[in-house]
């Protein structure tokens, strides 16, 4: 049950596992105030724990019994159920959007029906294709922790993007009727520094086996993939939505992905 009142920053972290996955932490955590759920992008990279680290131990196991094709389509399925392809939805609805929208209204209204267009269903096919596609050519021995690092590096990247943009449509018309907290003054260099301590497990990785993490600037284009993504909604809705939130997530994710691949078989790289 949720009531309405202020809330703790516990609160916030069992808000956020409920809202980014479909695990029944409601019957773990009960009463969590409504309140609590306005926050639940600032720990976005927290569920990521649960999240990626689900996509990374079920490619692990899978692996020890099935090829890495076969052990990668069960990951993904892993994490599809996990959040019950939370974030996929927004990404069909996004391309929906700004596919088949001219003006801002349009996109707004296409992108709050919640019947899949042309535009989503192409752009999930291409998504998914060439995000398995690129794990499947990513180095094997330290794919698990790839597939880790991704999940929680893009949601860090993208979560500043409510610090960034206001939300485009006025609150009591968001789809999930509740709108996250834009922070303002002193409380945004808080708000910009949870998810980089989220960030432990990757920088454990770094201060344990630094000779397998990937150049600096693989790190540094999902940041600039988001700020892109952010001059773009700017430029065409004045303001994000949650679907918004979803399809910079992915989008992001794919980048590192992508650059990360590029990084092991460019040879100019």
């Amino acid at each position: 049950m949720i009531k309405q009142s202020s809330s703790s920053i516990s609160d916030r972290i069992w808000a956020a596992l409920m809202f980014f996955t479909r695990l029944p932490f409601w019957k773990i955590r009960k009463n969590v105030p409504q309140e609590a759920f306005r926050h639940v992008v600032e720990y976005w990279t927290l569920s990521g724990w649960l999240t990626g680290g689900t996509l990374a131990v079920s490619y692990w196991l899978c692996a020890q019994i099935f090829p890495t094709a076969i052990a990668l389509l069960i990951a993904l399925a892993a994490r599809l159920l996990l959040t019950g392809a939370f974030h996929e939805d927004g990404l069909a609805d996004f391309m929906d959007g700004f596919g088949g929208g001219h003006s801002r209204e349009r996109i707004l209204t296409i992108m709050k029906d919640s019947h899949i267009g042309t535009f989503g269903v192409l752009g999930l096919v291409l998504y998914l294709a060439l995000l398995y596609t690129t794990w499947l050519h990513l180095p094997s021995h330290n794919l698990p922790f790839y597939l880790f690092a991704g999940d929680l590096y893009a949601k860090a990247c993208s979560s500043q993007i409510i610090c960034r943009l206001p939300y485009a449509r006025p609150s009591e018309d968001a789809k999930i009727r509740t709108t996250y907290i834009r922070p303002h003054g002193r409380n945004i260099l808080p708000y910009l520094l949870r998810p980089l301590a989220q960030l432990f497990p990757i920088y454990l990785w770094g201060a344990l086996c630094p000779d397998q993490l990937p150049a600096i600037w693989t790190w540094l284009v999902p940041l600039l993939c988001v700020e892109v993504l952010i001059r773009y909604l700017r430029k065409r809705i004045q303001g994000y939505t949650g679907d918004c939130c979803g399809a910079v997530f992915l989008i992001t994710e794919l980048s590192f992905h992508l650059t990360l691949l590029a990084f092991f078989h460019s040879p100019v790289i």
